[in-house]
């Protein structure tokens, strides 16, 4: 006779609470992170690393949105947020806010456009 099995998580709720530790939300200096906020690596992942914070490292040696990077990693944001601020405490990623407009209904930042257009020509 086999044990009897346990049944399976389909929300996947349990991963994310063993992934977190039981948090529920960034805090400290990861309260600020939005979707647009550009990640940046600033150490490779060393062994015995938790699996994701190691994707993390990897993906963003360039630097790579909060959004894209759970979109790669299949994380929603605010799973996504506590395990960048390990990363962000432990000073191996760095965070980087997009951009900001300059004025709404202003149109957008010529100078801004005429370096990534020059830096396109020279491609």
């Amino acid at each position: 006779m086999s044990a009897p099995r346990r049944p399976t998580d389909p929300s996947g709720l349990e991963r994310y609470y063993v992934l977190t530790g039981g948090r529920s939300g960034p805090g400290g200096s990861a309260s600020s992170l939005d979707v647009a906020t550009l990640i940046v690596s600033l150490a490779a992942p060393v062994p015995g690393m938790q699996h994701e914070h190691e994707e993390i490292l990897r993906r963003c040696r360039d630097p790579l949105s909060v959004a894209e990077l759970g979109a790669h990693l299949g994380l929603p944001f605010n799973i996504l947020a506590v395990l960048l601020t390990d990363l962000l405490e432990a000073g191996r990623v760095e965070a980087r806010d997009p951009i900001p407009a300059h004025g709404v209904g202003r149109g957008p930042d010529l100078a801004l456009l005429e370096e990534v257009l020059s830096g396109l020509e020279r491609l």
